[in-house]
C-alpha cells in the first residue's frame, strides 16, 4: 500500500486510540523499522538504514538530541556515498595500476624530502590550478607517485584522468580528426586533475607536439597537470621536434608548478646484478 508523505511539521502517524484506556499508543518498533526501511530505499541510503539502529541505541545511552542522532546517521551515509564515488572515479581514471603514496618508500626517492612529499599530499596544487612535474631516470618512482597523486585525489572528489604522452596525443589526434578538437579540450578541462606519463619516451612529430601543446596551453591557469618525464627541461626541443614549441610549452607547464628531479638508479633494480659482467674472482 502506498505510504503518505509526512507534510512539514506533522508528527509521524500514531496508532488507534485504544478501547480501554483511551489513551494514543506509540508507533510500533517494527512499524518504526518498517517505515524507516521504506525511506531509506526511497532516498537510496542504505548506510543509513545499516547505522540507524547502532545509533539509536548509543544516542539513549549517551542522551543524544534528536538533532544530534540526525546528523550522526546523515554523516554515515555522506561517507559512504563518498568512498564509493571515490571508488568509482579512481575506475574512471583509468590508472595502469593502483599505487597509493603511503606505499612509497621515500629512503629511495632521491630528490624529494618527507616535507616536500607531504606538501604533495595534501593536493593544495589542485586547489590552487597549479602543477606537480616529476622529472628523473626510469625506475625513480615518478609514475607511482603521479598515480598515487592521483588515487588520492580521487578519493578527495576530484575527477581523474590518466594516459601516458602518447595516449593523449593519440586521443587528441582522434578528435582533431572528427572535427571536434575544442569539445574534447573543453571536456578534459572539467578534470580538475590530469596525468600525463612518460613525457620524452617517444618523440613527438609536429602536428603530435601541436596538440600536446594545445592540451598543456588549455589548462593553464584553469586546472592542473601531473607530468613525468625522464628528459630535463634543456632536452624537451629534442622531444618535441621545435626547440620555440618545447619553450613555450615549458613555460606554461612550470609558471604555477613544483618541479622536482628525481636520481639515482632504478629501484626496480635495485639489489640485482643484472647485465654485470662475470670476472674469474666470482668462481673463488
Amino acid at each position: 500500500m502506498p505510504r503518505t508523505a509526512i507534510a512539514d511539521g506533522e508528527a509521524p502517524e500514531k496508532t488507534a486510540t485504544t478501547a480501554k484506556t483511551g489513551t494514543t499508543s506509540r508507533r510500533t518498533g517494527q512499524q518504526t523499522a518498517a517505515d524507516l526501511a521504506f525511506l531509506a530505499r526511497a532516498m537510496k541510503a542504505p548506510a543509513l538504514l545499516d547505522a540507524a539502529d547502532r545509533l539509536a541505541e548509543r544516542a539513549r545511552k549517551e542522551s543524544w538530541t534528536h538533532a544530534e542522532y540526525l546528523v550522526a546517521c546523515l554523516q554515515r551515509e555522506v561517507s559512504a556515498r563518498e568512498s564509493h564515488g571515490g571508488e568509482a572515479r579512481v575506475r574512471a581514471a583509468r590508472f595502469p595500476a593502483i599505487k597509493t603514496v603511503e606505499e612509497l618508500d621515500v629512503t629511495h626517492l632521491r630528490g624529494l624530502t618527507r616535507q616536500q612529499l607531504a606538501h604533495l599530499g595534501t593536493l593544495d596544487f589542485i586547489a590552487g590550478k597549479e602543477n606537480a612535474v616529476f622529472l628523473g631516470p626510469p625506475g625513480t618512482g615518478k609514475t607511482h607517485l603521479a598515480i598515487g597523486l592521483g588515487v588520492r585525489a580521487c578519493q578527495a572528489g576530484h575527477r581523474v584522468a590518466f594516459a601516458t604522452a602518447s595516449e593523449w596525443v593519440d586521443r587528441l589526434a582522434a578528435a582533431h580528426q572528427a572535427g571536434r578538437l575544442q569539445q574534447e579540450l573543453t571536456k578534459l578541462g572539467r578534470y580538475p586533475l590530469i596525468v600525463v606519463d612518460e613525457v620524452g619516451y617517444i618523440p613527438f612529430e609536429a602536428e603530435a607536439a601541436n596538440l600536446f601543446f594545445q592540451l598543456i596551453s588549455n589548462r593553464y591557469e584553469r586546472a592542473s597537470v601531473i607530468v613525468t618525464s625522464n628528459k630535463p627541461f634543456g632536452r624537451w626541443g629534442e622531444v618535441f621536434g621545435d626547440e620555440t614549441v618545447a619553450a613555450a610549452m615549458i613555460d606554461r607547464l612550470v609558471h604555477h608548478a613544483e618541479v622536482h628531479s628525481f636520481k639515482g638508479d632504478s629501484y626496480r633494480m635495485r639489489g640485482r646484478e643484472l647485465g654485470r659482467i662475470p670476472t674469474d674472482h666470482d668462481n673463488d
